[in-house]
């Protein structure tokens, strides 16, 4: 099964409805939670979100919002190592950094996000919510 890593910003197309994203991640999200992606994110994403939707809504429908969620994506552990690659790396954002080498050292093959330039340097695919169910399709139908 296909691992994804799954970055803030399609969490948010997802939870805040965010127009003309919004229908690529909950596609994104059916095929997870049908299990025919396994999907991850970090603790990062987690804060991340919750402090957007927070603000957008209010602290008690985002933290409902994120427990629905953490029941189709599993969170990836930072740990020492991760820091250390982030820190010594060419990412030039330390956060980006961090998501990535959470992938990497998880066995992960694909980063969804609609922030493509973030992640420049990958070694593992890079695409968008549209470009990965266009993938999956083409692949599995």
């Amino acid at each position: 099964m296909i691992k994804i890593f799954i970055d803030s910003d399609i969490v948010l197309d997802l939870l805040a409805k965010r127009e003309p994203y919004y229908i690529y991640a909950a596609k994104l999200f059916t095929l997870a939670d049908k299990n025919k992606v396994q999907s991850f994110t970090s603790p990062i994403v987690f804060s991340n979100v919750h402090y957007i939707l927070a603000k957008l809504t209010s602290n008690a429908l985002s933290l409902h919002s994120l427990r629905k969620l953490k029941t189709i994506v599993k969170v990836l552990l930072i740990d020492e190592k991760i820091i250390e690659q982030s820190l010594n790396s060419d990412f030039k954002d330390f956060e980006d950094a961090i998501q990535y080498y959470t992938a990497i050292n998880s066995g992960i093959k694909f980063i969804i996000t609609r922030n493509k330039t973030d992640y420049k340097k990958s070694k593992i695919a890079v695409c968008t919510a549209d470009e990965f169910l266009k993938m999956h399709e083409s692949i599995f139908s």
